[in-house]
């Protein structure tokens, strides 16, 4: 890992890069969605702070257990004055994600459970799919769509009443 002089206050994208081992494309791309900041120089370059370095693997470490960008940018707007996370809001927002994780834990343990069930299938068609159709309230009516008000065929002739006692017009 490169060295960067203590002396050094502000870091180009390179050393940022660098040294956090992000790429210069992804800096750019934090810097886009507000999760870091730079200032221009008048030669128009980018110049970093060095607390970016602490601000990126915070980012960095929320992406990897699956944290949205979004949510991570929420996190660090709470801090005060935009300063960099410490241990402690590390802490508190992580614990504050257990849930959301724990949640995506579930669901994926669900997932691989039932995977097997549907190896094969080929359609996605079944009565009861937990892949295709997870939580089907309408499975017990039957396969297909049932959202739809099933109509009777249309047949020549003047229009009839409708069978349907929920229904307000003719067919």
């Amino acid at each position: 890992m490169p060295k960067i002089p203590e002396t050094l206050q502000e870091l180009t994208v390179g050393q940022v890069a660098a040294r956090s081992g992000a790429a210069v494309s992804a800096l750019h791309f934090y810097e886009s969605k507000g999760l870091i900041s730079s200032r221009r120089t008048s030669g128009n370059q980018r110049r970093y702070t060095r607390d970016t370095l602490r601000r990126v693997a915070f980012v960095r470490a929320a992406q990897r257990v699956g944290i949205p960008l979004a949510t991570i940018r929420e996190a660090l707007a709470e801090l005060p004055e935009g300063r960099t996370p410490t241990r402690e809001d590390w802490a508190r927002l992580s614990e504050a994600w257990r849930a959301e994780l724990d949640e995506r834990i579930r669901q994926l343990n669900r997932l691989r459970d039932h995977l097997t069930d549907c190896i094969g299938c080929g359609c996605l068609s079944l009565d009861s799919c937990v892949l295709s159709n997870p939580d089907d309230a309408f499975g017990d009516r039957g396969a297909g769509s049932r959202l739809l008000p099933e109509r009777q065929p249309r047949t020549p002739g003047p229009p009839r009443p409708s069978t349907d006692p929920n229904e307000e017009c003719c067919a």
